[in-house]
């Protein structure tokens, strides 16, 4: 019983083992801090020292130290426990502008490959005007009409995303749609609609799942930089860019309030784009 207790337990721990060796350094510090942060975005007072939004008058300006790893605000609120508050909502921005552009990218993006001729060149001039103004612009006029809030960061972040990812989306069907196997799948006399569902979109969505993933990280660099100006979550929301717009009034005074959490949405946006890289070389490698 305990060498079958053995076997049985040692089988999996040498399969993660073999995966390890197999895995980079700097990607396996990137999982661990992905990791990290969407814990604390899933069960922040797991790990959480402190109250994130008590306010304490005596504690404020306090540099890092033992009592406040990260040091205390100008209320004297717990930096490290607002920072990991603010997880849920930054990750929440990034990973719902991310899906709202790649769902506009995907319609566009199929749209204009599989229907060709004057509808194609439409959709296509339509999609480079928008992608020829800057992400930022177009997010900060959808935030201006609409006013600040979790709500209009993300479908202003997803439709000023949303024009790039349909042209690589668009120029994927295109190149799929020109290979040998879809023209023999065409010489067969198999419908239309089961070629691109059988052969054309499978084979476009590998790259979509790498650049899924680094647009995470991009999003919530675009999202940091709308609050960063004042036009994010309204305070007391502990979201990474009011921090950062909270903290640039105090760099002189407290550095750590604008350093650390702009290295922390540097960490986590540089983290994703490793880990989708690797993603995106190990998919390429299979194909």
């Amino acid at each position: 019983m305990s060498m079958l207790a053995e076997v049985t337990v040692s089988r999996p721990l040498r399969e993660l083992l073999a995966f390890a060796r197999h895995v980079p350094v700097r990607v396996a510090a990137s999982l661990i801090i992905i990791c990290f942060f969407a814990l604390a975005a899933v069960m922040p007072k797991v790990l959480q020292t402190h109250d994130p939004f008590a306010i304490d008058l005596r504690s404020s300006l306090q540099s890092p130290s033992i009592a406040h790893l990260l040091g205390t605000d100008q209320l004297g609120r717990d930096l490290y426990s607002r920072l990991l508050e603010g997880a849920g909502q930054s990750l929440a921005i990034g990973l719902g502008a991310t899906a709202l552009s790649m769902s506009i990218a995907l319609i566009l993006g199929v749209a204009a490959a599989l229907s060709g001729g004057v509808f194609d060149s439409i959709l296509s001039r339509i999609v480079d005007v928008l992608f020829a103004i800057p992400t930022l612009l177009l997010a900060l006029v959808f935030v201006t009409v609409f006013g600040p809030s979790v709500l209009t960061e993300v479908i202003a972040v997803g439709i000023g995303t949303a024009p790039g990812y349909a042209r690589m989306i668009r120029g994927q069907m295109l190149s799929i749609k020109g290979t040998g196997y879809v023209e023999a799948a065409k010489a067969l006399g198999h419908p239309f609609p089961r070629i691109v569902w059988r052969h054309i979109l499978p084979n476009a969505m590998n790259p979509l799942t790498a650049m899924t993933t680094i647009g995470v990280g991009q999003a919530i660099i675009w999202a940091s930089a709308l609050a960063f100006l004042g036009l994010g979550v309204a305070p007391p929301a502990p979201e990474w860019g009011a921090l950062l717009n909270a903290g640039r009034n105090y760099v002189i005074y407290a550095w750590w309030l604008e350093i650390i959490p702009g290295l922390a949405v540097t960490a986590f946006a540089l983290s994703v784009t490793i880990v989708g890289r690797h993603i995106q070389a190990r998919l390429e490698g299979k194909s």
